[in-house]
Formats: C-alpha cells, sequence, structure tokens
C-alpha cells in the first residue's frame, strides 16, 4: 500500500444480546479520525433491544453500517458471526471490536499507518487497557502489553513459541487486531467449532494459524479499552469450573491443527506436550512440575524466616 493511499478498513462487530454496551462501542468507530471505514454488524441470534440499536445505526448510515444476521436468525457464535463479517466486508483491512469494547479516536488511523510503513505483514496486535473502572471510578485499569518486545515484525513461528497459550506471556485481545484481507483469507477463517463455552480460546485458535504463517508486527500503543465485567465469556467459563475443559479443548485442536498441515517444529511441539500433560499425564505433571513448583515456594517462604529472625 502508498503511503498517499487510504485503504478502506472493514471493522466487524459481532454481537449478542449486548444493548448495555454495543451503542457505545459503534460510536468509538464514528469518532475515528480515520475515516475510511465501514462497519458490519453481525447479529448472532440476538433476541433483546440490541437489535433495534444496531439496525438503527444502519438506517442512519447506510452508506457506512450495515446489519447482517445468519440464516433463520441463528446463534452460530462468535466465530461464525466474524466469518460472516468477513464474507461481506469490502475492505483492504479488517478490525474486530467486541461489542463491549472500544476504541480511542486514533486506533484506525494508528493501524492504517503501521500497514503503510509495513506492507510486508499479516497482522498487526498492540497492547489493551484493561477496563475495570467503566462501572466503579474506584478500581484502576490496566495496560496489558503483549509479551513480547514490542514495535517489531515477528516472522511465522515466532510468536507460537513465546505468547499465550503455550505460555503465560499475554496475547492480544480481539479488539487489538487488525489484519490484511489476504492473511484473513489464507487463514481460512476464524474455527466455528468453538461454539459455546469454548468460545473463550476461539481467538487463541485464529491467532494460533496466523502465527504460522504470517509475519506479524507487534505494537507497544494502546487504543482499546477491553471492558472487564461479570457476564462476559471469560468470566463465566471461569465461574462455572469450566476453564481446563475448555483449555484442554483447545490444545486438542491445535495438537490436530499441527498435524494436518504437517508442522514440526520442535520448540512448539515440545511446548504443547507440556501444556497437554496435567490432562493426559497429571501424575507425571505433579512430580515434574506441580511438585517442584510448591517446594521452591516453601524454601523461599523459610529463607524468608530466617533473614527475618
Amino acid at each position: 500500500m502508498e503511503n498517499s493511499h487510504q485503504p478502506l478498513v472493514s471493522v466487524i462487530i459481532p454481537f449478542y444480546n449486548d444493548e448495555r454496551f454495543i451503542r457505545e462501542a459503534i460510536e468509538s468507530v464514528l469518532n475515528q479520525t480515520y475515516t475510511q471505514w465501514e462497519i458490519l454488524l453481525v447479529d448472532d441470534g440476538s433476541t433483546q433491544n440490541s437489535i433495534d440499536i444496531a439496525q438503527g445505526y444502519a438506517d442512519r448510515f447506510p452508506a457506512k453500517i450495515k446489519y447482517l444476521e445468519h440464516e433463520g436468525h441463528k446463534n452460530k457464535g462468535v466465530s461464525a458471526s466474524r466469518n460472516l463479517g468477513m464474507r461481506q466486508a469490502m475492505g483492504e483491512l479488517f478490525a474486530f471490536l467486541d461489542a463491549d469494547d472500544v476504541w480511542l479516536p486514533q486506533k484506525l488511523a494508528n493501524g492504517v499507518a503501521i500497514f503503510q510503513e509495513h506492507p510486508e505483514i499479516g497482522l498487526l496486535g498492540e497492547a489493551s487497557e484493561y477496563w475495570y473502572n467503566w462501572e466503579d471510578n474506584g478500581k484502576e485499569n490496566k495496560v496489558v502489553p503483549v509479551g513480547v518486545s514490542a514495535d517489531r515484525v515477528f516472522q511465522p513461528y515466532e510468536l507460537s513459541r513465546v505468547l499465550y497459550p503455550l505460555l503465560p506471556n499475554p496475547s492480544p485481545c480481539p479488539s487489538a487486531l487488525m489484519i490484511s484481507r489476504e492473511a484473513f483469507i489464507r487463514s481460512g477463517g476464524f474455527e466455528e467449532s468453538f461454539t459455546k463455552e469454548n468460545q473463550l480460546y476461539e481467538d487463541q485458535a485464529f491467532l494460533s494459524k496466523i502465527y504460522l504463517q504470517e509475519r506479524v508486527y507487534i505494537s507497544s500503543c494502546c487504543f482499546n479499552l477491553y471492558r472487564k465485567r461479570v457476564g462476559s465469556i471469560e468470566e463465566s467459563v471461569k465461574a462455572t469450573g469450566k476453564y481446563h475443559q475448555v483449555r484442554q479443548y483447545f490444545l486438542e485442536w491445535f495438537e490436530g491443527y499441527l498435524q494436518k498441515k504437517h508442522i514440526q517444529d520442535p520448540t512448539i511441539t515440545a511446548l504443547l506436550e507440556t501444556a497437554l500433560m496435567p490432562y493426559r499425564h497429571p501424575g507425571k505433571y505433579f512430580l515434574t512440575h506441580t511438585l517442584p513448583k510448591g517446594v521452591r515456594k516453601a524454601v523461599k517462604r523459610g529463607m524468608r524466616k530466617l533473614s527475618i529472625t
């Protein structure tokens, strides 16, 4: 892309009964300093007032905002909803915005500038501000950078070896991403098998595919607010005790994906085997990881007590 060119950015906002938040998400796109965008509002079978809100914006801005829904108004999950939006999108670049998140006004301008400076990349990820004070000013927000050295391009495989979900280093949130149309097509899109509670890992499945085949730019900038709230998929999965069930589902999917694509990287394979060990070999994992970690903590506590006395 030439620097003088202003590519169209397709903003994909899937929603499901998000009437409390979707208006704020849409307004944050309307307030962007970069104006070459379209919004695709993808209704995932909503039953509440969010439909009226979304259709209202589409009626007010018919040249810029489009309302979409699945055939039969079905609930098919966020991955299928993102894919539906992508299939209808006209942009050279795609950006994702969850219906309960918001962008700062410079989000799109900054992302387009990075793609113009680095035309070889397929994906851009940035830091996210974990938004705690949206309903309680007594809480403090926290900016969470992606867990690698920022403001540089990473080659295929590199991020798979260093970021969550195989290591604890934070990966970018969906609302922190921008991707080229070509990279999205090469990826095959989001994995629509990640439904219900497994939606917790739908973004990780998508990113795992991208990391293996695209050059990725990680930015230190932060132009998105990631709303932390009761009722989110993350909160509900952990509250119901299903987190490890969901994590195992993702890890076994990733194992199958690597096999299907004939990808044999020693580092990724070793990390994946370690991640799967608690589920497949719990006794071995206890002896090699849980027990040594507990011993180290006990030793540290003992040393602190000795230093105090």
